[in-house]
């Protein structure tokens, strides 16, 4: 067997409304568009993984929250309606989603081998999030491909983010060494914004771009400072940082998916690329690419 390969790490953030402003079939509400910038940047993301052969996506969101362990998707198909708790008058979307559980599984494997606490999820009626969703529907809304989800597990809410950290950084390592052993090619995803203070209001017109804008001047620097970090490769740097990023910006990489894809592509010090930043009710938002199948050693 091929030895398997992580074609790409990306950074892919999920709010609802960047799915309600693109009006697809499965999602029943109804936008005059909005949120254009961040839209034209998951474009930019998928013309450049369009002629990429790969055959699953690997996501990690943080509204799959679990307190005890890590868990994973563990059956074939999952079919029901996702609806977000905070905004259903945005997100009411009918999925039907394929699961590579062989893949899972060995990831599973290695984690438990590893010392991690881990569960497969294996109840048909388990709805999946929203995040996990628009983010792979803003990658590939083809949804030809077939994914493997993993649970945020709330380390830094018993403990601390220093530890969420490590057992991201420790998961990370499983979920490579699994990947590689697999052969399979795989993109892996972490599902998040930047900094996430949100408004705590909502215009009457959703999509109305005119009063859309960063919380703060504090959260804007904060995000310029993650974004150059990773232009610059700089993945160790930005873990070192991590706990007072999530802190100083109450940035949503707390769920730790971001640490966990940056320790699959083994902190890369190769740069990535950005494919757009934008604002949503407040919150900061990168579309990033690590593009690992070019480098000199392809992950």
């Amino acid at each position: 067997m091929a030895e398997g390969q992580i074609v790409a790490g990306l950074l892919a953030p999920h709010p609802p409304h960047l799915v309600y402003a693109e009006n697809p079939p499965q999602n029943e509400p109804n936008s005059e568009g909005g949120w254009e910038q961040l839209r034209w940047g998951y474009e930019r993301l998928r013309k450049s993984l369009e002629d990429v052969d790969y055959d699953c996506i690997v996501i990690l969101s943080p509204h799959w929250q679990t307190y005890v362990g890590t868990h994973f998707l563990g059956l074939e198909r999952f079919e029901s309606l996702s609806v977000d708790p905070i905004f259903p008058n945005l997100f009411r979307f009918k999925y039907d989603v394929t699961v590579d559980v062989e893949l899972s599984k060995a990831i599973h494997d290695q984690a438990k081998d590893d010392g991690l606490a881990v569960k497969m999820m294996e109840n048909q009626d388990f709805r999946i999030d929203y995040g996990t969703i628009t983010s792979c529907h803003m990658i590939r809304p083809e949804w030809d491909k077939p994914i493997v989800s993993i649970s945020s597990n709330r380390g830094h809410a018993y403990y601390s983010v220093e530890v969420m950290q490590e057992m991201m950084i420790q998961l990370g390592k499983a979920t490579r060494k699994a990947i590689l052993e697999s052969g399979k090619k795989c993109v892996i995803v972490a599902s998040n914004s930047l900094s996430h203070r949100h408004f705590t209001t909502e215009s009457e017109v959703p999509e109305d771009m005119s009063v859309e804008h960063i919380s703060s001047h504090a959260m804007h620097l904060w995000d310029m400072r993650m974004i150059e970090l990773m232009r610059s490769g700089k993945s160790q740097q930005i873990v070192n940082e991590m706990p007072e990023f999530v802190e100083q910006a109450i940035a949503e990489s707390d769920g730790g998916a971001l640490t966990w894809m940056l320790s699959a592509l083994d902190m890369p010090d190769e740069p990535a690329i950005l494919h757009g930043y934008g604002t949503i009710i407040g919150t900061g938002n990168a579309i990033m690419e690590w593009p690992s199948r070019n480098w000199r050693e392809n992950s």
